[in-house]
């Protein structure tokens, strides 16, 4: 008998350490039986909201598909049990691995609105290109902390992709864009304020209107006086990223919301661990062999899209500078300031 599918104890103690809601007991509480995976296509919308224990309350404005209704309700109840959101108005963007909503803020939030990212079911999700952008970087529980790499049990789960293993990746690439964001946006970054992270989704504040959320740069036309500011702006972001040892990974033009003049960068799980020095890492998470490319290809496409506008910069040349004064020079400033942040005094 092959232990792998059928040692299920060896594996309990991890059950609750990549439950995002073990911390919330009052969360936990009012938390139902799910709905038979099995039985999902034969479920409507409201008899989905009945089994997940949001009968009579969190009845959606947005009509979900029979299909998107049951992940959806599911993932977002957390956030609704714990009253930050109230009602789930629009859907902003779909995506092969996400997508996002608009929702209605809890008045104890101070927000009108707020965006729910959540993540697609496996079967929808494709992240077999992602390990280009784990390299270097440690496994986060739910909590946003490390994995103990000498843990064999639990690695040997995630390299032989079973069950929890496969649990364990999905908790982590989701954690990586919380905890990024989190660290960006109390460093002073463009990017939304986070409010909180569930089991398949992620809180943050919302960017737009009523009629619609904030256009990419790519959707919008500049007027000549802002090209200079916004192209500033967008390379402070990138230096304050690296200042914390962090390389956004997929950062363009279609990454940027442009709203009423400012620019939110968006869309960090793939965020990458820049090289701090040939001894010593960031968060204890090891050198990633194609940070200095991946910085590259983010800084030439960001060159590219504002040289449409005739704001000339060599990406090449710009990306050994900031590599050179960010990861080769300053790597002690580097580490004392990620260790700020982590230990809560950043």
């Amino acid at each position: 008998m092959n232990r792998q599918f059928y040692d299920f104890e060896q594996y309990e103690p991890y059950e609750e350490e990549f439950n995002p809601l073990h911390t919330d007991r009052h969360a936990r509480r009012q938390r139902k039986p799910r709905v038979n995976p099995k039985e999902k296509h034969m479920v409507g919308v409201a008899d989905v909201a009945d089994a997940i224990g949001l009968e009579g309350g969190f009845q959606t404005t947005y009509e979900p598909s029979l299909y998107e209704a049951t992940w959806l309700l599911q993932s977002l109840e957390d956030f609704y049990n714990q009253e930050l959101i109230s009602d789930v108005l629009a859907l902003v963007k779909g995506g092969k691995e996400a997508s996002v909503y608009r929702c209605a803020a809890h008045p104890a939030t101070g927000e009108t609105w707020l965006a729910a990212k959540v993540y697609r079911p496996r079967i929808f999700r494709n992240l077999r290109n992602d390990k280009q952008y784990r390299q270097g970087r440690p496994t986060l529980d739910s909590n946003g902390k490390a994995v103990d790499p000498k843990d064999k049990r639990l690695q040997k789960a995630i390299g032989q992709k079973t069950t929890l293993g496969e649990q364990v990746a999905h908790s982590s690439w989701l954690m990586y864009e919380y905890t990024t964001l989190d660290l960006l946006y109390r460093a002073g970054a463009a990017v939304p304020k986070p409010l909180a992270a569930g089991s398949n989704a992620i809180l943050m504040q919302y960017v737009g209107s009523a009629y619609g959320a904030a256009p990419t740069l790519q959707e919008v036309t500049l007027d000549a006086d802002e090209v200079e500011p916004l192209y500033r702006e967008v390379m402070r972001n990138v230096e304050l990223m690296l200042r914390y040892g962090r390389i956004h990974g997929d950062l363009s033009a279609y990454n940027i919301l442009y709203w009423e003049g400012n620019i939110t960068l968006i869309d960090f799980p793939q965020v990458v661990n820049s090289r701090v020095s040939k001894e010593t890492h960031i968060f204890g998470s090891s050198v990633n062999p194609d940070a200095y490319a991946i910085l590259q290809r983010d800084v030439t496409r960001v060159c590219e899209y504002f040289a449409r506008y005739g704001r000339r910069t060599d990406p090449e040349r710009l990306t050994q500078s900031l590599w050179r004064r960010y990861t080769e020079t300053n790597p002690e400033q580097q580490l004392a300031e990620a260790s700020r942040y982590e230990m809560g005094t950043g």
